[in-house]
């Protein structure tokens, strides 16, 4: 698919919704004794992916026509053995959280999934997981597809977390719920926090204490009992992401973003792209479910050149694909750095994006662990393509971007991975008038 240069773009949308928190609320709501509803959920590929695994483990999950989600769950420890391999799609959070659950469960389960998610690394949740009593065999490289076998009882972990992973931190969160006697997860540097909100708001008992350094030291108290909730699903502020750069980039441009998820944990881009001269304003700031959530104004903008500090990355790491592009557009250089876990999502996002900037015209030297981006001042590229996305959906979406300032259109060689995270993509930008 070929997006070309846009007139100004305008109007009001909303985003799918949240992905972290859509997986989630199927995970816990599944483990909650009683039926949970769930508003605003994510119905991409990889959330049903989740929903699929839940239903195989035992859990009656439904929709009705009025897309609200159904879920009556087994109750902690209730979870059955699944009689099929569980496909994952490309989903790694679905893979890496239910990894977490099964461990405590004395279940046995194999994960498959795509040609991209077959290529991601499994060690850094299949080694903790160990610890507590799990067996795993894997395919050559701890990877995909893999059979575990959950541990009952499994035996309480105390873990410093090595790298800073929100999926890590869950999947032994998870299998502490099933698990007696404490489980402990300490966090050097903190990351996206919608597993503890989402526990504790299902009756989890669970504690957190900030230390004076920033470290995180969370304790959950096993042999949970979760109580079932009414959840609304905030709009995803990473793929809110796509229609904002787009709207501070392409000329003339104002464009409402409604009811974004505002988590500190997850808002690393809106001050990145502010600090660069973005205009976002912020306006009905409000709380759902426990969560920040408010709607974006997000007008047009001349940016400059930044160098982010390297401890952002944690709150922003899914949206580096897309600020590499607005950097792209910008006046003077920005140097991105400490960004290794970009190597291993669902594509190299580091190579991936520097190959597909310099194929659409952008000066971009390519670090061990980030990018150094010339900027074009303002002005469009020249585009080009078709980008070599390697099936992953954000590397997609950051290159349509690109498209809507270039002079000659850039081609996508694959759009159908948008469908993991963001499958209304394409119409969200014909409604704002970027595609006629």
């Amino acid at each position: 698919m070929t997006f070309t240069a846009a007139p100004a773009l305008s109007g009001s949308v909303a985003v799918p919704g949240d992905k972290s928190i859509s997986h989630r609320s199927l995970m816990l709501s599944a483990l909650a004794v009683g039926e949970s509803r769930v508003e605003g959920l994510l119905e991409g590929e990889d959330v049903l992916a989740t929903a699929a695994a839940m239903r195989a483990m035992g859990a009656d999950i439904r929709r009705d026509d009025d897309g609200i989600w159904h879920i009556h769950g087994v109750g902690v420890g209730g979870l059955l053995q699944p009689q099929e391999a569980l496909d994952m799609g490309n989903s790694g959070t679905s893979t890496r959280l239910l990894m977490g659950l099964v461990a405590s469960h004395g279940i046995t389960a194999t994960f498959v999934g795509d040609a991209s998610l077959s290529k991601r690394p499994m060690a850094r949740v299949t080694e903790p997981l160990s610890r507590v009593g799990a067996s795993f065999t894997a395919s050559p490289g701890d990877r995909l597809p893999l059979t575990m076998t959950g541990a009952c009882p499994a035996v309480p972990l105390d873990y410093v977390l090595p790298v800073a992973s929100a999926q890590v931190k869950s999947a032994i969160l998870l299998a502490g719920l099933n698990t007696p006697g404490i489980t402990r997860v300490v966090e050097p540097i903190p990351t996206r926090d919608h597993s503890e909100r989402m526990l504790k708001g299902f009756g989890a008992d669970l504690e957190v204490e900030v230390q004076a350094d920033g470290t995180r030291i969370i304790t959950l108290k096993g042999e949970a009992e979760l109580k079932p909730q009414n959840i609304v699903v905030p709009g995803d502020p990473s793929s809110a992401a796509f229609p904002m750069v787009a709207a501070l980039l392409v000329p003339g441009s104002r464009v409402t973003i409604a009811n974004v998820g505002l988590n500190a944990t997850r808002a690393g881009l809106i001050d990145l792209l502010r600090e660069m001269g973005g205009s976002i304003e912020i306006i009905n700031a409000r709380e759902v479910g426990g969560e920040p959530v408010g709607d974006l104004v997000v007008t047009a903008s001349a940016l400059n050149g930044v160098e982010p500090d390297p401890a952002r990355a944690p709150s922003m790491i899914d949206e580096y694909p897309v600020a590499f592009v607005a950097a792209a557009f910008a006046h003077g250089r920005s140097i991105f750095r400490g960004l290794d876990e970009l190597r291993v999502k669902e594509s190299d996002r580091i190579a991936t994006m520097a190959t597909g900037l310099r194929a659409i015209g952008v000066t971009v030297e390519e670090l061990e662990d980030g990018l150094i981006i010339e900027g074009s001042r303002g002005q469009p590229l020249p585009g080009g393509g078709p980008i070599a996305t390697r099936l992953d959906h954000r590397i997609a979406m950051s290159f349509a971007v690109a498209g809507l300032v270039s002079r000659d259109g850039v081609t996508i060689d694959d759009m159908r991975p948008v469908a993991t995270s963001f499958p209304t993509f394409t119409t969200l930008l014909q409604t704002l008038g970027a595609i006629a």
